[in-house]
């Protein structure tokens, strides 16, 4: 009996080892993925020199997803500010002076939703920048924004337009522009709240391969 007993015993005790064994496998594969970040970028400054009808310069304020924060690196950037302009690190220049070359493969498509809507990644719709234009085209109502014309002169981004991008290091990105006034007034005055200071929500994919947000 005590025999049978120690038996009993071993082979319980075998299945417990077992069963924790797997859940702390299950457990240790989940914990491999990286949480999804999603976060605010707030004034965001991008200047431009020249304009209304003059030639436009000056440099682009880069960013880059995987650290939230904007660079001065002249090629770990996905995506550059300046005025109404918004390129990607893919592609190549169209040209405009002080433009920065393009030294990955970042790519962009807008869809139409909301932040919450847009969960999972269509490959097959990025573009790059070109010669003879932008991935994010410009223009009132072509790409991010539309502007009113007098007498608000007011530049609005496009409610309902979600941007979602592929990063120079092949992860994605999504987003949602906000405002072009700084503070990101509710109510902008074209006349009294300064420009170019971008408020826009992102959410980024750190995990390489997983096109779901």
């Amino acid at each position: 009996m005590k025999t049978l007993k120690k038996i009993q015993l071993v082979a319980l005790l075998a299945l417990f080892i077992g069963f924790t064994s797997c859940s702390s496998d299950d457990d240790n594969g989940s914990n491999n993925l990286l949480e999804v970040e999603a976060e605010t970028v707030s004034n965001l400054y991008a200047p431009q020199e020249g304009g209304q009808g003059q030639p436009v310069s000056g440099n682009f304020t880069k960013f880059n997803f995987e650290t939230g924060l904007t660079t001065t690196s002249e090629t770990e950037w996905d995506i550059a500010f300046r005025g109404t302009s918004i390129i990607v690190n893919g592609g190549v220049s169209a040209g405009t002076t002080d433009e920065p070359e393009r030294t990955g493969d970042a790519a962009v498509y807008e869809i139409s939703g909301t932040m919450a809507s847009v969960t999972d990644v269509d490959t097959t719709l990025f573009t790059q920048d070109a010669a003879d234009g932008y991935a994010i085209t410009s223009g009132s109502g072509n790409g991010w924004y539309t502007y009113a014309g007098p007498p608000s002169h007011l530049i609005t981004p496009i409610a309902g337009k979600i941007f979602v991008f592929k990063t120079i290091n092949g992860k994605y990105a999504k987003v949602e522009f906000l405002s072009y006034y700084e503070n990101a007034p509710e109510n902008p005055d074209a006349f009294v709240d300064a420009t170019p200071y971008y408020t826009f929500n992102f959410v980024y994919q750190p995990n390489e391969g997983v096109t779901t947000f």
